[in-house]
């Protein structure tokens, strides 16, 4: 059994999902901010990584994004063993960003507080870049390029 540094225990299957789907090391999604009205890159964005179990979603991590717009330790969970830390199964994600703060620090107001993007990642052992595009009365994604 390991433990999550709260107290709580769990085996394998743990927070990532059933013993039934087997754990593949890899680095979880690289997540990027970008302001499509400037054109920059956005630091100091804070971002949550969520998991989805049945029924409810369970934080993983957070993070703040660089100067260039990126979390560069690609959110790696809270308060768990570098062993675990790799460990990511197939299922469905969630990414929170807190973009208010930003718009705020510009003197601009924006009609959209955080940004949740709710994705499948189907196989782990791909690489996932996950860019999110902001204007303070839009926003878009995409899947990036596996190669990053």
């Amino acid at each position: 059994m390991a433990s999550d540094g709260l107290g709580r225990s769990y085996g394998q299957a743990g927070i990532y999902g059933n013993a039934t789907r087997a754990p593949v090391s890899i680095h979880p999604p690289l997540l990027t901010v970008l302001d499509s009205s400037s054109r920059k890159h956005i630091p100091n964005v804070e971002l949550r990584r969520q998991r989805c179990a049945p029924d409810i979603f369970i934080p993983l991590a957070k993070g703040v994004t660089n100067s260039d717009g990126r979390c560069p330790d690609r959110l790696p969970p809270l308060e768990i063993s570098e062993e675990t830390r790799r460990l990511l199964i197939a299922g469905s994600y969630k990414v929170i960003f807190r973009i208010k703060e930003y718009f705020e620090s510009k003197g601009q107001k924006c009609f959209y507080p955080w940004v949740e993007i709710t994705f499948n990642l189907e196989n782990p052992a791909e690489n996932y870049h996950i860019p999110l595009l902001i204007s303070p009365y839009s926003f878009t994604t995409y899947r990036g390029s596996s190669a990053c």
